[in-house]
């Protein structure tokens, strides 16, 4: 099958980009809600920078799309080490920490 070309727009405001050092995910029977979000070391408020809402089809691709570019970025720089100390605490409703 041809690769497909996408013409997507990146709107400058965009382009630059938002930090975010924390992930919090939930989800219902028809999406899937991923909030980003910024937090300071030692402090436990953070302020949630964007939220994507999407279909469980496109999380579940979004998923699989991650763990190829973490795989080839392993392949090229060696494994990613996670320094986070114990479990990832739940969340309710179903949703997790990242």
């Amino acid at each position: 099958m041809p690769e497909q070309k996408l013409d997507i727009n990146l709107p400058e405001e965009v382009a630059k980009g938002t930090y975010s050092n924390l992930a919090i995910i939930s989800h219902s029977n028809s999406e899937f809600i991923i909030d980003f979000a910024s937090m300071m070391p030692g402090v436990n408020k953070g302020n949630v920078c964007s939220r994507i809402i999407m279909t469980p089809q496109n999380a579940k691709r979004l998923l699989m799309a991650l763990s190829e570019n973490i795989s080839k970025f392993e392949q090229q720089n060696g494994v990613i080490v996670d320094q986070q100390q114990g479990p990832i605490p739940p969340m309710m409703n179903g949703g997790a920490l990242a």
